[in-house]
């Protein structure tokens, strides 16, 4: 049976997440901070064995993928299902914007963030399907190797749930975030998945 390691990495911090703004499908820029990660993130995958890269096709993971790319002389694929959710009316404000002004809508996604998503947001649940089917395809194009996808938080914390048979629901409680530019290993053998790590930092991490 084959084995494929999954090198599970969100991209380095934009303007919006320094301020605790929601950016899903906004291709917001990364910070100088997010460009050091993105750095730090390179150095990490020099020295470590990577045959291939995979990044969401917003900037800021193409971006946080580029030092690992020129650092190993690979040329990184791109795959559309891996892009970040589209939260609807959060983009670009804080959850506190949005609280102050439905505090009933805001009580209910911190109780059931998938049942009581924002409005305007893509379902969870159909972004956990799409993201889950990316990483299956990465992965049975690339049998026995290792993979560094550089990806979103909301959507790899979804998948992981899915794959770990973890309720949709509880992705904001099991994992509170993904840090910027850490690694997480994820392995995949034949549909039984194993976590082997989780928000292992590269260096510079928020």
């Amino acid at each position: 049976m084959s084995t494929t390691t999954l090198l599970l990495a969100r991209h380095g911090q934009t303007i919006w997440h320094a301020e605790n703004r929601y950016a899903g499908i906004s291709d917001v820029p990364l910070t100088d901070t997010g460009i050091a990660q993105a750095e730090s993130l390179g150095r990490w995958a020099a020295t470590h064995l990577v045959d291939a890269i995979w990044t969401s096709p917003l900037s800021r993971a193409i971006r946080t993928a580029a030092p690992a790319a020129r650092a190993l002389n690979l040329t990184p694929h791109t795959e559309p299902a891996l892009a970040e959710c589209d939260f609807g009316v959060l983009e670009g404000r804080t959850l506190a914007e949005f609280e102050a002004e439905n505090p009933k809508a805001a009580h209910a996604f911190r109780s059931d963030p998938v049942t009581h998503a924002f409005p305007g947001a893509e379902d969870p649940t159909a972004a956990a399907t799409r993201g889950t089917a990316a990483l299956h395809r990465i992965a049975t194009a690339h049998p026995d190797q290792r993979v560094l996808v550089v990806a979103h938080n909301t959507l790899l914390r979804l998948v992981l749930c899915r794959l770990l048979a973890i309720p949709l629901s509880e992705y904001r409680r099991v994992f509170p975030r993904l840090r910027n530019a850490a690694v997480s290993e994820l392995r995949l053998q034949e549909g039984a998945v194993a976590l082997l790590s989780l928000n292992v930092p590269c260096g510079t991490e928020d």
